[in-house]
């Protein structure tokens, strides 16, 4: 029964490592975007960025996913980009120049649509 179980976990671990083992790092940021144009706006700018190999950004709670590689970029260097893209990442405002360049739908203090 011992065996069985470890066995499991074993292969478990196993497999996580296999997904990230070409060094992939994930990080989950919270962001102040609101539709479906932020999403896309956010997630092509990181995909436009050294290093992002994935972004996905859930509308339900404004958190983005990003895969990276730690060895060409930072999770600094994606809030950085998330800045200055006009959103606010985790705790760092939005740029306030990119905020006001943001359609007006965009804006913090326009109503989630």
């Amino acid at each position: 029964m011992k065996t069985t179980i470890f066995s499991i976990v074993t292969a478990l671990f196993l497999g996580l490592n296999i997904a990230y083992a070409d060094g992939t790092k994930e990080v989950k940021i919270k962001t102040s975007a609101i539709c479906e144009m932020c999403k896309a706006r956010l997630e092509r700018n990181l995909g436009l960025s050294k290093g992002v190999k994935e972004s996905n950004l859930d509308l339900s709670n404004k958190v983005i996913t990003v895969k990276y590689n730690p060895d060409k970029t930072t999770p600094e260097a994606i809030k950085a980009t998330i800045n200055k893209t006009g959103y606010d990442a985790d705790e760092l405002p939005a740029s306030q120049k990119a905020h006001d360049k943001l359609p007006s739908c965009c804006r913090k203090t326009a109503a989630a649509h």
